[in-house]
């Protein structure tokens, strides 16, 4: 038995790409979209021709540029993230842009547009996640749309104040990373972990026990793996999103995979809610979350802009 087969004993997969062979290929759970995978896409034969329908679309609206850009942004979003679902059984993650992070009231219109696109699409809210930067702001606009029923992934996740503060709030997923706080560490003291010190694997392994402990409904999904050792160090972990090289070697490897987070659930004492002064107070002490959610935010507003930059560059 693959390493792959032996993990998905433990943990529901999930495709960390937009790549639909890939996703054909190891039959995820879920799968994502981003402006990330979406710059990648334009180099996948496999989407060239949505891509020009999208841009011919768009162009054909006669709209001013800025506006183009920005409608055929979410609409290559959604319909990508529409062709994907069509070969997963689960739920496609689909981003609100990294620049509205710190605007609640931005963030719950822009999420309402992407869910009305893809109802237009014909897949239903109850198979899209709507993904959220875990900044205060982004969690409260998350606690309006799980009101409203529509379920978000809390991405960027890298203290105990962020995850407490999205268990507060009712969110349905939230996305620690592993592989970003390792190599905060990694860098500070200049050394390598085995899994099992890993400092971004016991983080995920902590927010999994808060989690079991307090009897809190929200899903953990372990992300931004680095090596097979920490994918496997998560066993037991509700999900895990896996890159298609990380699929690749664990596919390829054979062995037994062991369970290495319990899943048996806690006394369900949870824990008081953080008001806004506490989790900014909590999350500042953690010089690594501090640091690592700005350059995350920043990031992906990076990629965010390249793509519009390059789909400015094809509509004109």
């Amino acid at each position: 038995m693959s390493q792959l087969d032996a993990l998905r004993r433990h943990s529901l997969v999930v495709a960390d790409t937009g790549d639909l062979d890939a996703i054909k290929r190891y039959q995820p759970q879920d799968a994502t979209t981003n402006p990330s995978l979406i710059l990648k896409a334009f180099e996948l034969p496999g989407y060239h021709r949505l891509i020009d329908d999208v841009l011919a679309r768009t162009a054909d609206a006669g709209a001013d540029l800025e506006c183009a850009v920005s409608e055929a942004v979410d609409a290559l979003s959604v319909s990508m993230g529409a062709q994907i679902s069509a070969h997963i059984p689960g739920r496609i993650s689909t981003e609100v842009a990294a620049r509205l992070s710190f605007d609640t009231e931005a963030s719950i219109r822009k999420a309402h547009e992407l869910i009305e696109r893809y109802e237009r699409l014909g897949v239903d809210r109850d198979r899209v996640l709507i993904k959220l930067a875990s900044t205060w702001e982004g969690i409260r606009a998350a606690e309006v749309l799980e009101k409203e029923g529509i379920q978000c992934n809390l991405t960027l996740l890298f203290s105990e104040a962020q995850a407490r503060a999205c268990f507060d709030a009712g969110v349905y997923l939230i996305s620690p990373f592993v592989g970003r706080v390792s190599d905060y560490y990694r860098q500070r003291d200049g050394r390598d972990f085995a899994p099992d010190e890993d400092p971004g694997v016991t983080f995920v392994r902590g927010v999994c026990e808060l989690a079991h402990q307090g009897g809190y409904d929200t899903v953990v999904m372990g992300a931004s793996f680095r090596s097979t050792g920490q994918v496997l160090a998560l066993a037991g972990c509700p999900r895990l999103t896996i890159s298609p090289d990380l699929l690749e070697q664990l596919a390829a490897s054979e062995g037994e995979v062991d369970a290495a987070i319990s899943t048996t659930p806690g006394n369900g004492q949870a824990t008081p809610r953080l008001d806004e002064a506490s989790y900014r107070w909590r999350h500042n002490l953690d010089a690594m979350a501090v640091d690592k959610l700005a350059d995350g935010i920043r990031r992906f507003a990076d990629d965010q802009s390249k793509l519009e930059t390059l789909i400015a560059e094809r509509l004109k």
